[in-house]
Order: structure tokens, then sequence, then C-alpha cells
């Protein structure tokens, strides 16, 4: 958007009274713009939101409401959560008040039973003194899902198992309590499913409002977006006019110049130069087979931006050139050096 003003190190001494402080600030717009858009750009190539009748009716609701609904929505699911985990408390009490039940209260005496291998065979040891202790707990480190208490209920019996022979009495007292267990998680076991799929549900929704509220806030940074460019662009055609109005007129000599240079660009530099006067007048054809620029008939914002383009372009083809002479001499001079230095050992060399 700035390249239609001239920069303020490049302006001929007298010809323009620029203030560099305003290009800079408009410099540094562009630069906010181009972050803001490259942020929206980024959040519409990763989401992929439905355009559907349906989609485009739901409420588009904020951010802050978005976090709101989602803790509101989070409490109300712990809630539930722990109203299955004091239900599932009648299957552990059932389950704890069993005859066989007793090897399993408390942790195991690895020491006083002398199982000195236990902790080699059983990686996670469990009992039902601290699943209690964890169905119980108030300071948060208690179980968050019925789950979790199936799973430690579970680790009881299987370490049981695995430790114990299968014809000795804990093994059997075990898989006993296992099966039994097993036939109340059964029934109990459609509640949890209930439950799951609400979350479920609900995850979905959030995941939906949350995108929604984002996108809205895109659009609207989209449409901020949109008219600060405008503003940009206002201030850059009044700052290009008053540049050109304190700048000489482009002479018809250079006029002439301009278009002679044309004839030693690149073919990339001359479509730089039909994109100007494109811009110019939007009726110009860049893409016709025969394309003729007439100089008169431009305004001088163009003439000036063509001009300056002449002049990067001829002065980077001036240092590319100085740069391949000062190569191809140097490659001389070393080839040269080492024919001398060779001759030079050759002289040296003892006649035999």
């Amino acid at each position: 958007m700035a390249e239609s003003v001239p920069e303020p190190d490049r302006i001929i001494a007298g010809e323009s009274k620029i203030v560099p402080v305003e290009i800079e600030n408009i410099k540094q717009r562009v630069e906010e713009l181009e972050q803001k858009l490259a942020q929206v750009e980024e959040f519409y190539s990763t989401v992929a939101v439905s355009n559907s009748p349906s989609s485009a009716s739901r409420h588009v609701v904020g951010i802050r409401k978005v976090q709101q609904e989602a803790a509101r929505r989070e409490a109300v699911a712990a809630k539930r959560m722990h109203d299955l985990m004091r239900q599932f408390g009648t299957i552990f009490r059932q389950i704890t008040q069993h005859k066989c039940a007793w090897p399993f209260m408390h942790p195991v005496d690895v020491e006083s039973l002398g199982l000195d291998d236990y902790y080699e065979v059983i990686d996670e040891p469990m009992d039902f003194t601290t699943i209690k202790n964890q169905m119980e707990a108030k300071d948060g480190t208690g179980y968050k899902h019925v789950m979790q208490i199936y799973a430690d209920m579970r680790l009881v019996f299987e370490n049981a198992m695995k430790y114990n022979e299968d014809a000795s009495d804990v093994y059997s007292m075990a898989k006993t309590l296992l099966q039994k267990f097993e036939e109340k998680w059964a029934h109990f076991l459609p509640k949890v499913e209930e439950e799951e799929k609400i979350r479920e549900e609900e995850e979905k929704q959030a995941a939906m409002e949350a995108l929604l509220a984002k996108e809205a806030s895109h659009t609207k940074t989209t449409r901020d977006l949109s008219n600060e460019i405008c503003n940009v662009n206002e201030e850059l055609d009044k700052l290009k006019h008053a540049v050109v109005g304190r700048c000489r007129k482009i002479t018809s000599e250079e006029k002439r110049n301009i278009g002679l240079a044309f004839l030693k660009l690149s073919p990339d530099e001359l479509q730089k130069v039909l994109g100007i006067v494109a811009q110019a007048d939007p009726r110009f054809q860049t893409k016709a087979e025969e394309v003729t620029i007439e100089m008169d008939v431009l305004d001088e914002p163009t003439l000036w931006r063509l001009k300056f383009l002449v002049k990067d372009a001829l002065e980077n083809a001036k240092k590319k050139e100085e740069t391949a002479r000062t190569k191809q001499n140097n490659e001389v001079s070393n080839k040269r050096n080492a024919v001398n230095k060779l001759a030079e050992r050759r002289t040296k060399r003892p006649c035999l």
C-alpha cells in the first residue's frame, strides 16, 4: 500500500519536504494490519465452519459467555458424576462386607508376611481402604470419575490373582469377589454409559460454541481490518498528492530517458512497469500482445514511481555486472598466481 509514495531518503534534495514521521507511522500501521491479517488467515485455514442454514441460524455468543457456559456445564457434569460415584458406593459396601473381602481390606503387610518379592511382581498395589479414602477425599485429590474406582477395584483382585497361586485361598477369594463385582457392575454400567453420552454431547456443543465465538471475533477483526485498510489508503492517497505537489514536474527529457530505460529492463521488471501503469489506468491491458505506454498521458505519481523503479533496476544491474567482473578478475588472478607458483617450483627443482 505504501508503494505509491517515494521513500523519504530517495526524494531528490529540494524536490520535496516529506515529513519522515508520517511515512514511518503509515508503515507501522501497515505492518500491524499485515500481522492481524495473518492471524485471520491462519484461523480460516485451520478451521472449517459449516455454511449450512442450520449453522447460520445458530446463536453466536461472545467468548466470555462461552467461558461462563463452559464453567457452568463443567460444574453440572461434576455434580452428576459425584451422584454416580455415590450410587457406586452401594456396590462398594456390598463387596467390602462380603465374607471373602477381609484379605483385601488393607494394604498388604509385605514385611510381616515375609513377601520379599511382592513389589517385584506387583507394580501398583491396591486395597479397599485406599479406595475408600479416595472416594471420601474432600481436598480435590479423590476420584473424578466412577471408571477410576472401577479400575482400582479390579486392580485389587487382579493383583491378588497375579501374586498368589491358583490353588490358594486368597486366589479363590479374589476370583469369587471379582465375579460378584462384575455382575453388579454390569447392572450399573448403563448409567455410566448414559453419563458418557451426555458428556460427549456437551463437549461437542462446547466446542461448537467456542468455534462460533472465535469466528465471530475474527469476523469483527476482518471488518475492522477492512475499515483500517481503507483509512490507510486514504491517508496514502493524501500523502501521495502532497508529495507530488511539492515535487517538481517530470521533464520531457526525463520521460524520454525513462522510456529508453525500459529497453534495458528484465522481463520481471517490465511486468512491474506494466503493473504500475495499470494501477494508474485500470483500462490499461497488461496482457495484450503489444503494449504501448504513452508517457505524456501518465500522471505525476506514476511517472515518479516509474523513474524510481528504472533507477533501482539499472543500479542493481550495474552492481551485478561489477560483481561478475570482479569475480572473473579474481579467477584470472588466481589462475595466474597458480601458474607462477608452478613455474617457480620448476626453476628451483635440481637438475639430474
